[in-house]
C-alpha cells in the first residue's frame, strides 16, 4: 500500500526567513530559545518545541502555515504540526 503525502505540502513556498538571526518573538520579548523553524509558507522564524515559549508551533496554530524546517546549519527535514510528522 502507497503512503499518501501530507496535504498541506501544497502549502509550501519559496520563502525568505523574516529574521535569520532569531525567533521573532523572542528577540522581541528578549526571551532565549533553544532552536529555529522556518515557516515554509510566509517566512515566519519561530522557536522549537524545546523552547521555552513554542513560538514556531503557535505560529503554525494562529496562521494556519503547519509545514517547518529547521533553520540550523546541516539539518534537512520537514514537519507538519497537523500531523505531528515528518513529511
Amino acid at each position: 500500500m502507497a503512503i499518501e503525502p501530507d496535504p498541506h505540502l501544497s502549502m509550501v513556498r519559496p520563502v525568505t526567513p523574516h529574521t535569520p538571526q532569531g525567533c521573532e518573538e523572542c528577540l522581541r520579548l528578549g526571551s532565549p530559545w533553544v532552536h529555529l523553524r522556518l515557516c515554509l509558507t510566509c517566512g515566519h522564524v519561530g522557536c522549537c518545541d524545546s523552547s521555552p515559549l513554542k513560538h514556531a508551533r503557535a505560529h503554525a496554530a494562529a496562521a494556519s502555515h503547519p509545514i517547518v524546517e529547521p533553520l540550523e546549519e546541516g539539518e534537512e527535514w520537514r514537519w507538519c504540526y497537523v500531523h505531528e510528522a515528518l513529511v
